[in-house]
Formats: C-alpha cells, structure tokens, sequence
C-alpha cells in the first residue's frame, strides 16, 4: 500500500460520521411533524382557534386592568380583606403543623432506614401516602362538602388530608437519604428503636422536614384560595361574593391583597430556610 493509499484512508477514518447527524435531524423533523398534527387534531376537536386566542389576549388584559383595578370605594373593604386573608393564612398554617406532625409520625414508621422492620406496615404506610397525595384537594372539599356543608372545618379537612398525603410522601423520601453511618453505629451499641429515631433519625432530617413544611404552608395559603370559594369561607367566600355581585373593583383589591400576603409569607419562607442550611 502507497503512502498516499494509506493517508486517504486514515483521513476516511477520522472523518466524522455524517448519516448519524442526518438519522437525527430527521428524526427531530419526525418529531416536530408529529406534534403540530397532533396539535391540529386537537384543535378541530375541540373546536380550538390558536390565532383566535393569540389575538384575544392585548383585549383580555385591557379588560382587566379596566375593570378589576381597585378603586378608593374598594378600599373601604381593605380590613376586612385583610382579616378574611389572615384568617384563611392560619387555617392553612393550621392545617399544615397538624399534616406535619402526623405525617413525621407515619413517615418514621415506614422509613426504609429507621422504619420498623414488618415489611407489610412499611407498604401500608407508603400506600396510604400515595393515596392521599393522589386526590386532588378540590375533590377532597367536594367529597367533604357533602358530609360537612359549607364551613371552614370542611376546608381545614380538606387542606389536611392533601397536605398530609403530600408531606408524608416528602418525609419518607427525606427519611430514606438520611446517611445510614449514625443509624448503624447506634443501632450497634444496642440503641433501642426509638432512641435511634430521636437520637439519629429525626436530627439528620429536620432541616429537610422543616424546609418541606414551610414549602407546603406557602402552597396551601394560594390553595386555601381556590377551597374557600367551595366551602363559603375565608378571602375565596369573599372574591367569589364580590365578583358574582360585578364588584371587579372589590374583586381586584382581593387578588392584590392575597399576592402581597403570600410573597410576604415566601420571604419570611426563604429566610427561614436559609436561616436552617
């Protein structure tokens, strides 16, 4: 073989693989096709214009600033918004410390590293977790609406029950990435049960369980909202009653109300957090 036989084909080696890159874009191009058939598919179905929406939106925001900006007649209802906003505030707060709690208990129960050893309790515990989290919290007010009526215990049951689902899940997973070293050494000096939890357990996850905590009250102050316009109770009974009486005004002063309160609640949140790290 020639030098330059043998340069040509060492240069063909090096050269990059060009069909790879063509297989690729063409299958992004397949994808690409595929979505805006589904997309129009879709959107005769349902009877959907996207340009329609596209142009409809400068005219909705116009709407609302005409109409939902307060004015100083709304401003007469500001206490009472606030108080609205601070009783829905605690109902939340409330609802989340007791989830917290219980849900700290069960979590220590079914944790695959300082759990009890039944295999089946620890699969009960994971699964009513998964349940619970599972429903969403406007079912869980629809379902309670009818055995409770429309009052702020039946909103308190129904952030509960969420928040215990979604904070029991937090923990177990918190409760399982604990590093095993403490558990283990403790567990090796004949430790009981309970004295590995609080000894170990609990103090290498608080920061963790605490962050999770003050991360579900901020959630459920925006979702107690959205619960109280079902359950006829707190700033949602109150945004629900001046909208449908067409005092957008009111309205408004109530949307503005509840962003600056929960942004308030957020910082306080993150500083807290960071105040834990």
């Amino acid at each position: 073989m020639s030098a330059a036989q043998a340069a040509a084909r060492k240069s063909d080696a090096a050269a990059p693989d060009l069909s790879w890159f063509r297989r690729r874009q063409a299958r992004t191009l397949a994808a690409l096709v595929a979505i805006v058939v589904l997309f129009q598919l879709c959107s005769l179905i349902c009877n959907f214009s996207l340009g329609y929406a596209v142009s409809s939106i400068p005219a909705a925001f116009v709407w609302m600033f005409q109409n939902f900006v307060p004015t100083v007649e709304s401003l007469a209802n500001l206490p009472m918004v606030v108080e609205q906003t601070i009783s829905t505030a605690l109902d939340s707060v409330a609802a989340t410390v007791i989830a917290a709690v219980c849900g700290i208990a069960f979590s220590v129960l079914g944790s695959s590293s300082i759990g009890v050893e039944c295999a089946p309790v620890r699969g009960v515990i994971r699964a009513i977790a998964s349940i619970f989290r599972n429903i969403p919290m406007i079912a869980w007010a629809l379902l309670l609406l009818l055995s409770f009526k429309q009052n702020e215990f039946t909103g308190f049951l129904a952030l509960f029950l969420t928040t215990f689902g979604q904070l029991m899940r937090f923990f177990l997973d918190t409760f399982d990435e604990i590093p095993t070293g403490p558990v283990e050494a403790l567990r090796s000096c004949g430790a009981s049960y309970w004295q590995v939890v609080f000894q170990a357990g609990l103090p290498l996850a608080v920061a963790d369980l605490m962050s999770w905590m003050l991360y579900m009250v901020e959630t459920n102050i925006r979702s107690a909202t959205l619960i109280g316009l079902l359950t006829g109770t707190g700033i949602g009974f109150v945004f629900n009653l001046y909208y449908t009486s067409f005092r957008y005004d009111t309205a408004g002063l109530v949307i503005v109300v509840t962003i600056v309160f929960v942004l308030v609640i957020e910082a306080i949140s993150n500083a807290a957090r960071r105040s834990m790290i």
